[in-house]
């Protein structure tokens, strides 16, 4: 058994961990809180912009088609990596590096693919694996829709270019603070939607649906790549807070037990005391 001096020590130690995740538990709580209503106030406006103007990309015939939706040929593909900066919130970031890498070995065998990496976890996971074209890391210290249309506006060019045949997103898409759910959406081209006659039918297009089409693209393309970024920041906090809720947990608990072990191991020191005590008494009666 370990001496009273080290259980000590251990006992420190635990109780030092234990404030700092509690204290970074309740950090994470009050940023998620942020975090939250904005994605939940930017969802319904970014769904309803995604879903009409799929609507209209599939109506428009030939020529008048936006150069968003050309679907050729796929041979090169892009992958947009969403993670944090930092670790410590569970499984993260590894469960975003966990689809990035099927991805790149099961689902694109065979075909060129790059990442383009939003997060520092990303970044340095991602660039063992493949080519990373380019790395996001700093927009996390100024998330805003206009720095993130910047990021939009390099994935729509590498796509009309030819550069890139097919665009992805990958993050984690908030559900609550305990459950994040892996997404994988198509960024480019543009998906259309399955009777896009009736979905598109209810609208009065001025000035006609061609030119609403063109200017609405590139806007709903922002918001998309804007709104997966939400949400991962969101997930990232309620994973934290999930994860530092559960680390005090378990620090308390190893605490009660190096409490428990030393205040045994102090009953038998002082009993063994005792002992010798009395056992030295009766030698001298004797």
């Amino acid at each position: 058994m370990a001496n009273l001096k080290e259980i000590r020590n251990r006992i420190a130690s635990v109780s030092s961990t234990m404030q700092i995740t509690s204290a970074m538990k309740m950090v994470s709580a009050a940023k998620l809180k942020k975090a939250q209503d904005a994605i939940t106030a930017m969802r319904p406006y970014s769904d309803k912009l995604t879903e009409l103007l799929q609507s209209l990309s599939a109506s428009l015939d030939g020529d008048a088609g936006s150069k968003y939706a050309d679907n050729r040929e796929v041979n090169k593909v892009l992958i947009v990596a969403i993670t944090s900066n930092r670790g410590l919130a569970g499984a993260f970031n590894s469960n975003i590096l966990k689809q990035c890498t099927l991805l790149l070995e099961n689902t694109f065998a065979g075909k060129q693919v790059d990442f383009m990496a939003i997060g520092k976890k990303a970044n340095d996971f991602l660039k063992k694996k493949s080519t990373v074209i380019a790395n996001h890391s700093a927009l996390y210290e100024d998330l805003t829709f206009d720095n993130t249309a910047a990021i939009a506006e390099e994935l729509m060019d590498k796509f009309t270019s030819g550069e890139y045949d097919r665009i992805d997103i990958v993050y984690n898409k908030f559900k609550n603070a305990a459950t994040q759910i892996i997404m994988t959406e198509q960024f480019l081209p543009i998906v259309p939607v399955e009777n896009a006659e009736g979905a598109s039918g209810d609208y009065i297009f001025e000035p006609s649906k061609p030119e609403i089409v063109e200017q609405l693209i590139p806007k709903s393309l922002k918001t998309q790549l804007y709104k997966g970024i939400r949400d991962s920041f969101a997930s990232e906090h309620g994973a934290r807070m999930t994860a530092m809720h559960k680390a005090t947990d378990n620090a308390t608990e190893l605490r009660d037990q190096l409490k428990l072990t030393y205040n045994k191991a102090r009953q038998a020191a002082i009993t063994n005391e005792i002992l010798e005590i009395v056992g030295g008494a009766e030698a001298l009666n004797n």
